[in-house]
């Protein structure tokens, strides 16, 4: 088995069951710091016993990839994939997922979210979607890193980059916009209406 997709599947599977974002990102950062491998050098990292001195990966991840190397499939992996499939679906579930083609609400590690755009557009592709719609923050929401205008900018520049790399499949533009007091909206109009989905909520002053 390849250790990167290894490690990328260990990481849905443990975000999925809403483990803490640290495990999560451990196995990711692990997956980038194999790819960013010349090829070969994982296998010869094992075969010398110098895997964990590559930053970013630790003792749990480097025995998946010495074990995903050796050909078989990681016994974290294995009791993650059998804890997985031992919860019942829920009624109907699996006939309405396969009707879904998206997700119009996530958030990123941009604000609130505990995942890089990047492995959510991916996921939600290997998942069958065709696309997704990424609804971070605006600015009032501070404890939730709300995306300034500068960081919206920029953060339509990488939807926009990313979507070149993935079509067919998409991923939208849009926002989690916080209605504020006077009943304005918490972001410049010119970018609001750049965007393909706003939503609308108030977050603070409910009384």
């Amino acid at each position: 088995m390849d250790p990167v997709t290894a490690l990328r599947r260990i990481a849905f599977l443990l975000e999925r069951s809403q483990a803490a974002t640290y495990r999560v990102k451990a196995f990711r950062t692990a997956a980038a710091a194999v790819d960013a491998m010349a090829p070969g050098e994982a296998a010869e990292r094992v075969a010398a016993k110098s895997l964990e001195r590559v930053a970013g990966i630790g003792p749990r991840t480097a025995e998946v990839i010495r074990e995903a190397l050796a050909g078989g499939t990681p016994g974290y992996l294995d009791r993650l994939e059998r804890e997985a499939e031992a919860e019942p679906p829920v009624e109907g579930g699996q006939d309405l997922f396969a009707r879904l083609t998206g997700d119009c609400h996530v958030h990123s590690d941009w604000s609130d979210g505990g995942s890089p755009i990047e492995e959510m557009g991916r996921t939600a592709a290997e998942l069958g979607h065709a696309w997704a719609v990424l609804t971070d923050h605006s600015p009032r929401l501070t404890v939730a890193k709300g995306l300034s205008p500068e960081r919206l900018r920029e953060q339509l520049e990488v939807v926009e980059r990313l979507n070149e790399e993935w079509a067919p499949f998409r991923l939208l533009t849009g926002i989690e916009c916080d209605i504020l007091p006077d009943g304005s909206l918490d972001q410049e109009d010119e970018l609001l209406e750049r965007l393909d989905v706003v939503v609308v909520s108030v977050h603070s002053k409910l009384r």
